[in-house]
């Protein structure tokens, strides 16, 4: 597929599966095995359940606050299927489906919503990097990456996730210049839920689309249908060859929806109406893409129901083992803050093990 036969000042949408899971454009759709639509599915479905759980688990007082990624699915799964082995992901907080498609256990995961520091620890051949919350930072980050990557003469490329709030920050604008002024081989991928918290994309850029903001670095930009993983399989495979081939970034928007809260600290019935969710659970990248499987006979409902129980059983057992796992140390606390503690952060730290041992004698 050619990028820029799908001018964002045009308006034109990238889709190739619609909501009832049936191919729109049989000239783009993926030839993917089975192994690979089924790996594809699996993973969505993880993540909604393992989604599903974490959030009530968190409103059992058993986890800290979590990113729910329900409804954006698609728009991460997609990517990473057309993303190769050494490439990088470099994630924002909201990337749970990204992150296990890449090969990040769910226990990881959990272990980080539950404020311990194993959460982050990675395996370095997996090639991902921390959750990142400052909003805008990873763009710099895989920007960073991309750039050591042409350096060193690698074929690697870097993959990173923004949502469309983000693309308001000023990191954004730094990291996408820097990729583009030196051909750096990055993919940023903006997921457009259509909301920055509380503040609708209407009010969060004149633009009329944000893929078109690629245009002011003189590189390509598509706005594809988010909630469609062929066609984010297609768009991201189609930017990693560019970059693969020397021709720098390229800018993906994925028009989709956060069907859960930002995070389990939102309220989004103070700012959004019940009939707009609906309206874009019909679109619900799960639920077409099952559809799709089971138009070519590779799934079932049979299929479905005991891989569903299945995951569900797993999810719970990974937790049991999150919430038994043993509790950081104070070193772990103090000494992930900054590569070298400051004076002020070792002062903290010792008084806090003075309070301790204190407490112990008592």
């Amino acid at each position: 597929m050619k990028l820029e036969n799908y001018d964002p000042l045009a308006g034109k949408q990238l889709q190739i599966l619609d909501a009832e899971g049936k191919i729109t454009n049989k000239s783009l759709e993926p030839d993917l095995d089975s192994e690979t639509l089924l790996r594809m599915y699996k993973t969505m479905m993880l993540a909604r359940i393992a989604d599903t759980k974490a959030l009530q688990y968190q409103r059992q007082g058993r986890m800290l606050t979590f990113a729910p990624v329900k409804g954006q699915e698609g728009a991460q799964v997609g990517p990473m299927a057309a993303a190769q082995e050494g490439d990088w992901l470099v994630p924002a907080f909201r990337e749970m489906a990204a992150m296990l498609y890449k090969g990040i256990p769910l226990k990881q995961l959990y272990l980080y919503w539950y404020g311990n520091e194993i959460g982050s620890q990675f395996d370095k051949s997996l090639r991902v990097l921390p959750v990142n919350v400052p909003i805008g930072s990873q763009i710099n980050h895989a920007a960073g990456i991309a750039y050591a990557s042409k350096l060193q003469g690698k074929r690697d490329a870097a993959i990173t996730f923004i949502g469309d709030g983000g693309t308001s920050h000023g990191e954004f604008h730094e990291g996408l210049n820097f990729a583009a002024v030196y051909d750096s081989p990055m993919v940023a991928i903006i997921q457009n839920n259509q909301y920055a918290i509380s503040t609708p994309r209407s009010l969060q850029s004149k633009a009329g689309t944000l893929a078109q903001k690629a245009v002011g670095y003189g590189i390509p930009g598509i706005q594809v249908d988010g909630n469609d993983p062929l066609a984010m399989y297609v768009a991201t495979k189609a930017a990693l060859d560019r970059a693969r081939a020397g021709e720098g970034p390229t800018l993906i928007e994925a028009m989709t929806y956060r069907l859960g809260p930002h995070t389990t600290s939102d309220d989004p019935t103070l700012y959004r109406s019940e009939e707009e969710v609906k309206a874009w659970q019909a679109k619900d990248p799960i639920l077409r893409f099952r559809k799709y499987l089971s138009n070519k006979k590779i799934w079932n409902k049979d299929k479905d129901k005991e891989f569903d129980d299945e995951t569900k059983r797993y999810v719970k057992d990974i937790f049991k083992e999150v919430e038994n796992y043993p509790h950081p140390t104070l070193d772990e606390v103090y000494d992930y803050t900054y590569a070298v503690p400051t004076r002020e952060l070792k002062r903290q730290k010792a008084a806090q093990q003075q309070r301790y041992e204190e407490e112990g004698d008592q």
